[in-house]
């Protein structure tokens, strides 16, 4: 985990704003400046090395001061290998579709077994990829839309995970265990102060190159 303040940080949220405005979404913290509304934002690699933790996750936010603090975790935006082969869908493996998803997520049980954020306030849309080739298909003509509990969770309880294997079914997952950890604790500042409501943008890393 990297944490970022000041000029650094300052930098960071332009570049995320600029490109999250050119597509129309939504950049929180900018006029009323309270502390702790979250921008969570997945980035896609564009270099997209199958079954690796090849992605990350950015939380923008302002501190108690309503200065800008920055966090970035290693996390996956892809399923792993285990259901690319056996997709739990038979139209095939879900691969989330980039996009704004408002006020789709909550804190509450992933499978029963640990607290996460869940996708159980909306849809979201996904890519199918039916074909098990061990590469990330994203065909526009196979996109579906609707509840999938596609969660933003952790993969192992305690270190790192090398693979993703299993962990992911088209979830975002976290590599690090403390990581998942840290970014819990920052998401319930958040909904202790807003609601248990949150909202998820996943970004392509070539949106950023722009600015």
């Amino acid at each position: 985990m990297a944490l970022i303040k000041g000029l650094h940080a300052f930098i960071i949220k332009e570049q995320f704003k600029k490109s999250m405005e050119a597509k129309g979404y939504a950049f929180f913290g900018l006029e009323n400046k309270s502390p702790y509304n979250v921008n969570i934002i997945g980035v896609r690699s564009d270099e997209d090395i199958f079954n690796e933790f090849d992605d990350a996750l950015v939380v923008i936010y302002r501190d108690t001061k309503r200065n800008w603090e920055v966090r970035s975790y290693s996390i996956t935006t892809d399923p792993g290998k285990v259901w690319q082969e056996k997709p739990q869908n038979s139209k095939g493996c879900a691969i989330l579709v980039p996009g704004q998803y408002r006020g789709v997520y909550k804190i509450d049980s992933h499978a029963g077994k640990y607290t996460a954020l869940c996708q159980r306030r909306g849809n979201v849309k996904v890519f199918r990829d039916a074909d098990k080739d061990h590469e990330h298909d994203r065909d526009h003509g196979t996109i579906d839309e609707g509840m999938f509990g596609i969660n933003i969770h952790r993969s192992r309880s305690t270190g790192d995970t090398e693979l993703i294997g299993a962990y992911s079914a088209g979830c975002q997952v976290f590599k690090n265990a403390n990581d998942f950890k840290d970014f819990m604790k920052l998401v319930q500042k958040s909904a202790d102060r807003y609601g248990n409501a949150f909202s998820y943008t996943l970004l392509n890393e070539g949106d950023l190159l722009g600015f």
